[in-house]
Formats: C-alpha cells, sequence, structure tokens
C-alpha cells in the first residue's frame, strides 16, 4: 500500500519494501509578507478598562468601550487615539496605568442594616463603573426574578428567571452564580460586574431600581511619567506592556519628563517600536536644547517633539484643550507606508498652539528660519503653521532624534525597522534546515523576492532604475570553517530613497537670456 509522508520524515536510503512512497514537499517560500507599520502602542489613564494590559483598538468607538470616554485631563489614553484617528490612524494598542489606589465601584444589594445579602462588584476600577446602573424586580416568569445592569452606551445585561425557592442563600447563590457565569448559550458571564454572597444571605430580595454603583476611583492622582513608563518585570506595566505587540509606533501620553527619554529609547530599539516623545508645555527652544543635550538622548529610535503643545477642540468634552503634539505626530506617520517622512504631511483638527495662538484669535506668531535651525539641528521636531506646503499645520522637519544626518530621517528609522521585523517574522523557518546549496539558494530567493516586491511597490526605488538592493548567501559568504559550526550568513544591502527636504530652483530670468531647451533628465 502506498504510503504518504512529509519530505524529511522518511529515511529513502534504507527503504527495503518495494512499495510506492509519495513525499509531500512545502512550497519555496519566495517572498515575506511585510508586518503592519500602522499599528501605534500608547500608555495612559483612563476611567475603566483593565490595568497594564494590552487591548487592542480599531477606533475611538472601540476606546470608549474598552477604556471609557476621553477624559480632559493630564497623561489620558484617549486624547492621543482620537487626535491620531483624526490623522487617519486605526490600530491601536492601548494600555491603562493607575497609581495603584484605583477602586472598582460596588453596589450593596437589598442592604438592611449593616448586612447585605449580595454584592455587585465593577469588573473593572474606575469611575467609569459608577455609571452602572442596577434594576432589580419580577422575572418575566411568576415566581422568579430579574437583574438588570447597564453601561450608558451600551446593551443592558439582563439575567432574568431566576427562580425564587424557599432557601434565600440558594436563591442569592443562584443570581450570584448567574451574574458570574451566564444563565445560558445566549446569557454569558456579565462583562460589567462580579457578584458575591454577602453576610446576610437570609434576607428575602426586595425591588430595587434607578440605582447606580458607588466608590469606583480612577488611581490618577498619584501617576507620575515613571508610571507611564512601567517596570519590565513579572508582571509588566506601564510602556513595558508594549513588548511583542506588534507597535510600529509608540508613546506614553503626556511623558514630558527628558529623565524618561533614553529609558525610552531603549525601549523603542529592542523592540523595533519609533518612540514619540515630547518637551514641556509651553517649553522655550533654549531650554528645549538644553533638557535634551542633558539627558543624553541622542537615537534614531525616537522622534521628540518640541513643547509647543496644539490647540485641539475635544468634541467628546466639547471645549478646546492645549494638547501634546504626540497624538498627530504618531496618527501622520501612522497613515503612511514606511518610506515617507512626516514632513509638510497635512494635519487635521489643530485650531492653533502655543506659539501661535488660537486661530481664531486672528494673531499668530511663526517660527523663523533660526528658530527652525536650532531645534532641527539639536534634534527637535515641531508642529507649526505655515509649511513649505502653504498655511496649514504640519511636521515641519521630519527627523528623529539623531544628530547623525544620515540615518536623522523619519524614514530611515521606520524602513530600518519595518525590514528587520519583517525578516525577523519570516526567516526563522530556514533555522534547523540542513546547510547545503539549496538551503543557501532558498534564502537568496526569499530575500531578493521580498525587495523586488517592494521595489514594486514603490516603498524602494532608484533614480536611474538599477536596482538599490543586493543579497549575497552563497559559498563566498559561507566558508566551510563557519557552516562546520552551524553558522548561515547573508549579507542584504537596501538603499533607501531620499526624501525632498532642501528643494532648490534656480531661476535665470530677464530680457537677455537665452533658453535652452533640455530634456527632463537634464
Amino acid at each position: 500500500m502506498a504510503q504518504i509522508t512529509q519530505v524529511g520524515a522518511l529515511n529513502t536510503a534504507a527503504l527495503v519494501v518495494p512499495d510506492l512512497y509519495v513525499q509531500i514537499a512545502s512550497p519555496q517560500t519566495l517572498a515575506l509578507n511585510g508586518v503592519p507599520t500602522d499599528r501605534i502602542g500608547i500608555v495612559g489613564t483612563a476611567s475603566w478598562g483593565p490595568v497594564n494590559q494590552p487591548v487592542v483598538l480599531g477606533s475611538l468607538a472601540d476606546y470608549g468601550a474598552a477604556f471609557g470616554p476621553v477624559l480632559a485631563r493630564p497623561y489620558d489614553l484617549g486624547t492621543p487615539i482620537a487626535c491620531a484617528q483624526q490623522q487617519g490612524a486605526a490600530s491601536f494598542v492601548g494600555v491603562r496605568v493607575t497609581d495603584g489606589t484605583d477602586v472598582a465601584a460596588s453596589y450593596a444589594l437589598d442592604f438592611t442594616g449593616s448586612v447585605y445579602p449580595m454584592l455587585l462588584t465593577a469588573l473593572c476600577t474606575g469611575s467609569r463603573g459608577n455609571q452602572i446602573s442596577i434594576a432589580f424586580g419580577a422575572g418575566s416568569e411568576p415566581a422568579t426574578w430579574k437583574l438588570t445592569l447597564q453601561m450608558p452606551g451600551s446593551l443592558a445585561e439582563v439575567f432574568d428567571n431566576i427562580g425564587m425557592p424557599g432557601d434565600t442563600l440558594a436563591f442569592w447563590s443562584a443570581l450570584v452564580a448567574a451574574v458570574n457565569n451566564g444563565t445560558g448559550a445566549t446569557r454569558g458571564p456579565s462583562n460589567l460586574c462580579i457578584g458575591s454572597i454577602g453576610p446576610g444571605s437570609s434576607i428575602p430580595p426586595a425591588a430595587i431600581s434607578n440605582q447606580l454603583l458607588l466608590n469606583g476611583t480612577d488611581g490618577t492622582n498619584g501617576v507620575v511619567p515613571a508610571t507611564l513608563v512601567g517596570v519590565d518585570g513579572l508582571p509588566r506595566s506601564g510602556m513595558y506592556v508594549l513588548r511583542g505587540r506588534g507597535c510600529a509606533l509608540g508613546m506614553l501620553s503626556d511623558c514630558d519628563d527628558p529623565t524618561q527619554w533614553t529609558v525610552q529609547s531603549a525601549f523603542g530599539q529592542s523592540e523595533g517600536i519609533y518612540m514619540i516623545l515630547v518637551g514641556t508645555s509651553g517649553d522655550n527652544i533654549a531650554n528645549a536644547i538644553q533638557a535634551k543635550q542633558l539627558s543624553g538622548l541622542d537615537s534614531y529610535t525616537t522622534k521628540l517633539m518640541f513643547g509647543d503643545w496644539l490647540f485641539w477642540y475635544d468634541q467628546a468634552n466639547a471645549q478646546t484643550r492645549i494638547v501634546s503634539p504626540q497624538g498627530f505626530t504618531a496618527g501622520c506617520l501612522s497613515n503612511q507606508s514606511p518610506e515617507q517622512s512626516s514632513l509638510n504631511k497635512r494635519l487635521a483638527g489643530i485650531v492653533g498652539s502655543q506659539k501661535s495662538g488660537l486661530a481664531s484669535s486672528g494673531q499668530a506668531l511663526t517660527y523663523s528660519s533660526a528658530e527652525l535651525q536650532a531645534l532641527f539641528t539639536a534634534g527637535i521636531d515641531v508642529i507649526c503653521n505655515p509649511v513649505p506646503g502653504g498655511a496649514y499645520w504640519a511636521v515641519r522637519c521630519g527627523h528623529n532624534s539623531s544628530s547623525n544626518a544620515i540615518i536623522a530621517s523619519d524614514s530611515y528609522t521606520r524602513m530600518t525597522n519595518f525590514l528587520a521585523e519583517t525578516l525577523a517574522a519570516g526567516m526563522g523557518g530556514y533555522v534547523g534546515a540542513i546547510i547545503n546549496s539549496t538551503l543557501l539558494s532558498n534564502i537568496r530567493a526569499t530575500l531578493l523576492g521580498t525587495l523586488s516586491n517592494l521595489l514594486g511597490q514603490g516603498i524602494l526605488g532608484s533614480l536611474d532604475g538599477s536596482l538599490p538592493y543586493a543579497v549575497a548567501c552563497g559559498a563566498g559568504n559561507n566558508p566551510q570553517s563557519r557552516t562546520a559550526l552551524g553558522y548561515v550568513q547573508a549579507d542584504v544591502q537596501v538603499r533607501y530613497q531620499g526624501i525632498n527636504e532642501k528643494f532648490i530652483v534656480n531661476l535665470q530670468g530677464g530680457q537677455s537670456v537665452t533658453v535652452t531647451q533640455a530634456g527632463g533628465g537634464g
């Protein structure tokens, strides 16, 4: 009888039985699919949701369901998400932090004297839990009870037809089980509350309505920049929760402490995340330059935005607020492919800045060339109006925090991280394979196919039509002395596309000018 196996599972040099042997070979990996470059990891405070747990979000509506509303306070998690979404960003990982004093709202059902039969406790800590309403009364069937829980803006949770046997303890136990475990296939556990038996389980049920959970607190008064950074231990907290979450961009909401900048830089380098930093609100140029120098920040893995914070109309709170430029910058970069720069890209939602004032005031101050030169030379970027493209708000330089002009562009950081993460995600399948000419050829073909795809999509390119990449993976760079020890090496060179930052137009005009027609490349 024919045998079907996977290639490599059968020793084809030791077959004895005459038979048909079919070996299934996996198709060759001709190219790797690139990793996403639009996901933004954000750390901040909120009034609801899990603490120090990553939550994937696709919109501001998702944020509201997971963490509650946007709040007009420092370190708010929702504010930069709202700003980034206005720039087209649609992929986030949110991490909520607290100072440790956060408390879950609760309600003692049928409280009598000093005892109660059942305690309802909000599933998450935070003041948002104080808005969970409770209704308790007759069920749909005779001699039963119904508990209804609801958060504003969400569907009600109804636990119906909880029977009332003669034993009150059995009734309250059944109601607790319904809240914690659900009542069937169509009514699962509560997503709002956890139930527990209280000391007064002998109290008979009594109807209540229009009641709210009480005493939930956010735990934000003691939050400082170090809280946002967190601890890289077990369990992780703050920024370190973003490890391994596939984020291409990252930011700690309103974290303007220079002593935390290099920590974020190290994290960004280890995770391939472009970290967006910000200076103190209302900062001046001299102080910003000094703060960066004293902090020791000089890295392509971070982008430091000047502390000229922006006026933004907060629709959720119906007020104009001064907010950090981080959300706008991260949103702009998220909505572009990695070869692009944030320079000169139009930003939405900004109605002024601390330097220029509100647009509605009719007065506006702009940055001089000398001021911009001082900032950019120091590796500090800024959002301002006007920009080279016209009278609109945009990032003015498009550089990271490195002092090396060769690697200072946004595009260098994003392309380097994109390529490195793509190779890390896809090339591991070759580990464990036999080192021979076929393996080296397959590795080279995969790398060339991947880079060829990027060339076809315009992510890579060249001015003269030559290939902007080269791959070496053969006997020349894999001598026997190395392969005998289990090493295989592929050398990849990739030339990125430049960004037009200094556009020079040479104009010669006058009646005596002799005009010479030149081709497009002349």
